[in-house]
């Protein structure tokens, strides 16, 4: 597989959030969403075997990994390494655009899928097969630049009954909108 780094940190976007991770970065993705945070991960790395990767993660001692990228599912070594961390009783998270089939990955695997907004300039890139392979354990996040993405994500939890079939998340852009009007945003619909 080819690997941008593989660190242990904090994770700090999804449900599991305080939590210490082992971040296993891919290298490379198919997306070009404007406000990437992670573009240093599109291009070079380091081949390293499944093997390699798993005695680098095990170095950690700590059972929460996360697969990221890039994109991870862009790499067919992918699925062997979710499996074989899976087996060696680690939860696992794996982030993905969901532009890539998720249909193949190991039902334990917690998946943690970006539905792109319009705001990204990559939202007809998304991959709305993917919905039906998503469980409770899941999450879609939704990183929001205005009120107009938030307003589409909106749209979608609606009409995918999402807020009753997986983990809603929604993040700003940073620097360009603010949490305190997202949570306006969300509390205004609640009430």
């Amino acid at each position: 597989m080819r690997i941008t780094e593989i660190y242990y940190s904090i994770q700090g976007e999804s449900s599991f959030a305080g939590l210490p991770c082992v971040f296993v970065r891919t290298t490379g993705c198919n997306l070009r969403c404007v406000w990437c945070d992670t573009e240093y991960s599109f291009y070079g790395g380091k081949n390293m075997a499944v093997d390699e990767i798993l005695k680098k993660v095990e170095s950690y001692d700590c059972k929460l990994v996360e697969l990221t990228g890039g994109e991870p599912l862009l790499q067919k070594d992918s699925y062997e390494l979710a499996v074989r961390l899976l087996d060696k009783n680690f939860t696992l998270l794996i982030e993905t655009s969901g532009e890539r089939d998720i249909s193949k990955l190991d039902p334990r695997v917690i998946k943690i899928m970006d539905i792109k907004c319009p705001g990204s300039g990559e939202s007809e890139r998304n991959c709305w097969q993917n919905l039906q392979y998503l469980t409770l354990k899941d999450e879609v996040k939704f990183v929001v630049k205005d009120h107009e993405d938030y307003e589409w994500a909106v749209g979608v939890v609606t009409k995918h009954n999402l807020e009753k079939r997986v983990k809603l998340l929604f993040s700003p852009v940073w620097g360009e909108l603010e949490l305190v009007d997202l949570a306006k945003w969300i509390l205004r619909d609640k009430l």
